[in-house]
């Protein structure tokens, strides 16, 4: 298991235990935090599922794709540190995410 920390629009901090190869959008909708809906299931056509990935976390993520790159242009309030959580996978390299998302997705 891989800890993820999401922080919801509220400030309530969600501690997860998810399972490695799981993305965090999924591992976040099945734990049922509010704020992150995932409509398209991971599918990379929609942006429901959009996060901030903290500071001390983004050098360590590989930058997004084009394709992620123009779906986060349908989301609101896009930051430089903005992803699709359905493209990031959980592994033992993000043991400890933090992820903070947005007071709206759309």
């Amino acid at each position: 298991m891989v800890k993820l920390i999401v922080i919801d629009a509220s400030g309530a901090e969600h501690i997860l235990d998810a399972e490695a190869g799981r993305s965090v959008m999924k591992a976040a909708t099945d734990a049922l935090i509010p704020g992150i809906m995932g409509e398209c299931g991971g599918c990379l056509s929609c942006a429901t599922c959009h996060g901030y990935v903290d500071e001390a976390w983004a050098p360590r993520l590989a930058p997004p794709s084009e394709e992620e790159q123009d779906m986060l242009s349908c989301a609101v309030d896009v930051l430089p540190c903005s992803r699709l959580t359905c493209q990031i996978e959980m592994t033992a390299e993000v043991d400890g995410l933090v992820i903070r998302l947005p007071e709206a997705q759309f």
